[in-house]
């Protein structure tokens, strides 16, 4: 009503964001329900459901082609490695954890095509569980092959205690039990609070967000800080074994490769608590690729460039007479 006039004399006023009014002269106005939308404020529409489709967005398309290209280099990786199988610069630091290691970061870019599409009640639950479980292993192969290299260093010098701790058990062992614990995070999540789809209504007012809940935050986050520790314990024993005297010593790469993934993984966390919607997947795709990448590149690449393009330094008599140079400096300087 407005003030000073007649009472017959009114404003017509505007309902709030997301209330209509389909009648002339109504004094209160009907809020829309959850999954619809008010339009031209009289009537309400369904609202737009926003979602990583492969029609509509072509970042899904470009993330998709990336996958794609890295799993086909890592495939090709692989396949140069079991057929150079018994050269020097494969058997270094135990070619079956290099296969293990390759075929889990071939999953891995796998993976991502979990998180893409509509969410399901299959997907949901696997996409987590599937990328942490499999980037564990990966992790732990990364951390058996460090533990190796420093372990037999040590087990050289006479009287050495470290010689019991030499073998394919210890190796299996630590990529056994460092992944099951893992599998066991998995299994309790997903018995007790599993990811399934929901659609989010209230994180925008004009659009509906469709994407997985993840169900138990805290299971979420301890399955990717597991992940995070095991890099940063991979990182310190490559650090330490760095400067070994071991020919195809791959500490120095290790290093890299976990200083590359421990910087992903701390970026991801800042940034995937800064955006909202669809776009929390992308940051977490992103991570997944860059992390996976980091390991192939910094890993398995200088293998590759010496196997194809400097075959003289993959020989055995190569490998006998480094290693007696870099023992001989080595006593020098202690």
């Amino acid at each position: 009503m407005k003030k000073g006039n007649y009472k017959c004399c009114f404003e017509c006023v505007k309902c709030p964001k997301g209330e209509i009014s389909n009648e002339t002269g109504s004094v209160s106005c009907q809020r829309c329900p959850d999954d619809q939308w008010p339009y031209d404020l009289n009537q309400c529409l369904p609202k737009l459901i926003e979602v990583l489709s492969y029609k509509d967005d072509p970042r899904v398309l470009v993330v998709t082609i990336i996958s794609v290209l890295f799993f086909v280099k890592s495939s090709l990786t692989l396949g140069i490695f079991i057929l150079f199988r018994d050269t020097p610069v494969v058997k270094a630091n135990n070619k079956n954890l290099s296969f293990i290691l390759l075929v889990s970061i071939m999953l891995s870019f796998l993976c991502v095509f979990l998180f893409l599409g509509h969410p399901t009640h299959v997907t949901c639950m696997l996409r987590q569980t599937s990328f942490g479980i499999i980037f564990s292993v990966a992790i732990s192969s990364i951390l058996a092959k460090t533990i190796m290299v420093y372990t037999a260093f040590k087990a050289t010098k006479p009287g050495s205690s470290w010689r019991k701790f030499i073998g394919v058990k210890i190796t299996n062992s630590v990529v056994f039990c460092c992944s099951f614990l893992q599998v066991l995070l998995s299994v309790i999540w997903l018995s007790t609070s599993p990811p399934f789809p929901d659609m989010n209504t209230h994180l925008y007012q004009d659009k509906i967000i469709f994407q997985c809940n993840e169900g138990s935050v805290m299971a979420f986050y301890m399955l990717l800080g597991y992940i995070g520790l095991l890099a940063v314990v991979s990182f310190i024993v490559a650090f330490l074994a760095r400067n070994l005297p071991d020919t195809f010593n791959e500490a120095k790469n290790i290093t890299f490769s976990m200083l590359v993934v421990c910087s992903v993984w701390m970026a991801f966390i800042p940034a995937y608590m800064s955006v909202t919607g669809k776009n929390t997947v992308l940051v977490e795709i992103f991570a997944i690729i860059a992390s996976s990448f980091g390991i192939l590149g910094c890993i398995f690449l200088p293998k590759c460039y010496i196997i194809l393009v400097r075959p003289d330094l993959n020989s055995k008599n190569r490998l006998v007479r480094w290693s007696c140079d870099k023992n001989i400096k080595l006593r020098s300087v202690s």
